[in-house]
């Protein structure tokens, strides 16, 4: 039974520095957060257990590239849905997008494939990733997202998340409809 806890975690001990920054970030906001710490989150079952915790949208987060490797997106969805690259390449006005090497995710975000996360736009300091939110994640009151590691998930105020993070990252999510598809 996974336990939620509210805010950062007593010790930082066996803490990796980067996910100690987003709670010095968070709270640097003075934003209310909850906490929930757990196996490495690699298949289904365990995103399941973290859903019930959480009680919150649990984004599905993909790092996207244009062909020529230039322009650069973190897509969050909701889990439900599923990934179609052409309609959000027609979207977004970009040739077709594919997934991200995963040297740039580290490289912009500090974060590794598993880990990918809204949160690591505070460690993308020259603005290289745009934000792209499918319109449902927006609508739930709570959001859920990986402090930059896949053993810990967070449950966040979607209006905080919009109104105080990402403008304190100085970044301006991109708002796309993605289709529920079979």
């Amino acid at each position: 039974m996974l336990e939620l806890q509210t805010g950062r975690p007593a010790s930082n001990e066996g803490r990796l520095e980067k996910e100690i920054r987003v709670y010095d970030f968070l709270d640097s906001l003075q934003i209310m957060y909850q906490r929930v710490d757990h196996e490495a989150a690699m298949n289904m079952e365990v995103c399941e257990a973290i859903d019930q915790a959480l009680q919150a949208t649990i984004c599905k987060n993909l790092f996207l590239c244009n062909r020529q490797e230039t322009d650069f997106y973190l897509l969050m969805m909701p889990g439900t849905k599923k990934f179609k690259t052409k309609d959000l390449s027609k979207q977004l006005g970009v040739s077709r997008l594919s997934f991200a090497s995963e040297k740039y995710m580290e490289q912009f975000l500090d974060i590794t494939p598993g880990s990918v996360s809204v949160m690591g736009l505070m460690n993308d300091s020259d603005h290289r990733v745009h934000l792209v939110i499918d319109e449902d994640v927006l609508a739930g009151e709570y959001v859920g997202c990986h402090p930059c590691i896949n053993t810990s998930s967070l449950k966040l105020k979607t209006q905080d998340l919009i109104t105080k993070i990402l403008p304190a990252m100085g970044h301006k999510p991109i708002v796309v409809h993605l289709e529920i598809t079979e």
